[in-house]
């Protein structure tokens, strides 16, 4: 009857009790309003299964998968009291994921990288917050800061070599989707399952497209432009996609990585060639660079944020900036020639 009654108890508190939780209080390991780092977890991923990306759910879970180990590593503990973060563990986690040895061989974090498990984390404590699992917040003496980086796109030369380049098959076939994803600005994961519901006619009779970002869930509704479509034409009667009911015949993002790499390899084009680099392409050189103004992007794009399009706009200045110091150095080498005839 005791078990009973602490299952309902706790069950009020805690709505993801499992039996382990318990035997826990049961036994007198923890106390029967005590809510731990693994209780918190599991709530929140009940409440974002549904409603965040897979990829994004996939990064909490590296981020778990680094707690876990962090305290394993300083407390000897699989779990901890949610009331025992505090912002000396905040501190100390992140010392611990700049030193210790990277999940899964992968080569050691960066700045950035444990900045986005700061970040994480912190939305974990923020949710802790807002239903009174705790009542101080540790993060407040952190405040997460992130390198800046340049965000690498291909100029119009290096798009047009890609293009023009004659490949075999299995490169032909990445090299046309990454190619649809720079005039389109569509992630790996929304080209991929791109169907023939997203492809509309807008008001103007024209071809658009019409869909979500599986990132965000925003909306992304854009024209079709002709280097895109020409693309959508040559695959439509591809079996492989046919058969997974979409446009495009796109292989894993992992696979398709690494077929851009020999891409880049083949066409002598140096920089390190991923699929995201057709978006930041689409944003830049197909674009901003033609005169698309910045708020029409940003809502092609599918950001939730004029800033965060607003990165793409600073990448534009800084080449406006090379060429023009490259016309200033053409027009004094000339200006020179004149005078010295």
């Amino acid at each position: 009857m005791k078990l009973i009654s602490i299952y309902q108890e706790q069950k009020l508190v805690n709505p993801n009790l499992s039996a382990k939780n318990v035997k826990e209080v049961f036994f007198g390991v923890r106390g029967e309003a005590d809510n731990f780092l693994s209780d918190l977890l599991k709530y929140h991923k009940e409440k974002t299964k549904t409603t965040l990306a897979p990829g994004t759910l996939k990064n909490y879970g590296a981020t778990e998968k680094y707690l876990k180990k962090f305290i394993k590593h300083k407390y000897k503990s699989d779990d901890i009291k949610l009331e025992d973060i505090t912002s000396k563990f905040v501190f100390e986690f992140e010392y611990f994921l700049r030193t210790y040895e990277p999940l899964d061989h992968h080569n050691p974090l960066s700045n950035n990288g444990v900045m986005k498990h700061m970040e994480r984390f912190k939305k974990l404590v923020n949710l802790a917050l807002k239903i009174e699992w705790i009542e101080k917040n540790p993060f407040r003496n952190f405040t997460p800061k992130f390198d800046k980086v340049e965000r690498e796109f291909l100029t119009e030369a290096e798009l047009n070599k890609i293009k023009e380049k004659d490949f075999g098959k299995r490169l032909q076939q990445v090299r046309d989707i990454f190619i649809f994803s720079c005039y389109t600005g569509l992630s790996f994961i929304d080209v991929a399952n791109l169907s023939e519901e997203n492809i509309i006619i807008g008001m103007d009779g024209e071809k658009w497209i019409s869909t979500h970002r599986q990132k965000t869930f925003s909306k992304v509704f854009l024209p079709l432009l002709p280097q895109a479509e020409a693309i959508l034409e040559k695959y439509k009667d591809n079996p492989q996609a046919q058969h997974r009911g979409v446009l495009l015949p796109a292989a894993s993002n992992q696979k398709t990585n690494a077929y851009l790499k020999e891409i880049a390899d083949i066409c002598e084009i140096k920089k390190k060639l991923t699929f995201h680099i057709a978006r930041h392409t689409f944003a830049t050189t197909v674009t901003l660079t033609n005169g698309v103004p910045i708020e029409t992007v940003s809502k092609m794009l599918g950001h939730t944020k004029l800033a965060t399009t607003q990165i793409y706009a600073k990448v534009v200045e800084n080449k406006i900036g090379t060429d023009m110091a490259a016309l200033k150095q053409k027009l004094s080498s000339a200006e020179q020639i004149r005078k010295a005839d």
